[in-house]
């Protein structure tokens, strides 16, 4: 199949299938959203009816949720389940230390909830996703409806004092009329072209009011899978071990002066 997709979707198409091989008989599996969770969801599919797997699936979005059942996969609500074993998405942005942008598909508050609720999360993607500092790809900012343009006068006043090369904020449309999440609210993108300390700004849209979530995903995602065009996949773990010498200076940190 992948000899008759373009380059880009061969690619997402190699990390899909990579990923499915992760999943085990009687799981709980979280489902992405976007083009190449898709692919994962049909691979997934396919791989549970030819060798008769017993799963449970956990979508975050009702178009993924959909594809699932009609492909013949037991879907659940989150709620319906005490954990996940893994949950496999894709992203618009990824850098070195695992760090997301998510939310091109304006699915981004249901797929952290159900990340945050997994032991692991399995992001499969293609190279042109792998940044050495998030921001080129506007950042999504999940608001509610009532008062957002109060919301979106914060979120500028937040931005005007982080660290960051862009301020530009747009409420997200579609066919004139403002884009709806499965929650009925609306999407601010940031267009922020470089985000220099990730962390603080997550914590920073967090606090304000109105805000209902934001696409930075941070201490989420343990596992990469970026597929190449050529059929081939690479794999990135999370290296949670830190370097012995910052273990010797947190050491040296504890003995008694002189």
């Amino acid at each position: 199949m992948s000899d008759t997709l373009s380059p880009a979707e061969a690619g997402k198409f190699a990390a899909a299938m990579a990923s499915v091989a992760e999943i085990e008989d009687g799981m709980t599996v979280g489902l992405g959203t976007g083009s190449t969770a898709a692919w994962m969801v049909r691979a997934l599919a396919k791989r549970a009816k030819d060798e008769g797997m017993t799963l449970t699936c956990v979508p975050t979005s009702e178009r993924t949720a959909g594809l699932a059942r009609a492909l013949g996969l037991t879907v659940v609500g989150l709620d319906d389940v005490d954990r996940i074993d893994v949950t496999i998405d894709g992203a618009d942005e990824f850098d070195g230390h695992m760090r997301l942008i998510k939310g091109g598909g304006a699915a981004h508050l249901r797929e952290k909830l159900v990340a945050a609720a997994s032991d692991r999360m399995i992001v499969i993607t293609d190279p042109s996703k792998d940044v050495e500092t998030l921001g080129a790809f506007p950042l999504p900012i999940e608001v509610i409806p009532f008062g957002w343009k109060g919301t979106e006068k914060r979120i500028r006043e937040v931005l005007a004092a982080s660290e960051v090369d862009g301020r530009e904020t747009v409420l997200r449309m579609k066919d004139g009329a403002p884009v709806l999440t499965d929650q009925g609210n609306y999407v601010i993108d940031a267009h922020l072209k470089r985000i220099a300390d990730p962390e603080s700004l997550s914590m920073a849209l967090a606090d304000i009011p109105g805000v209902v979530e934001h696409g930075l995903f941070i201490g989420l995602c343990d596992t990469v899978i970026i597929g190449h065009p050529d059929g081939k996949h690479e794999t990135r773990m999370h290296d949670q071990t830190p370097a012995w010498g910052d273990v010797i200076m947190e050491l040296a940190a504890l003995l008694p002066t002189a």
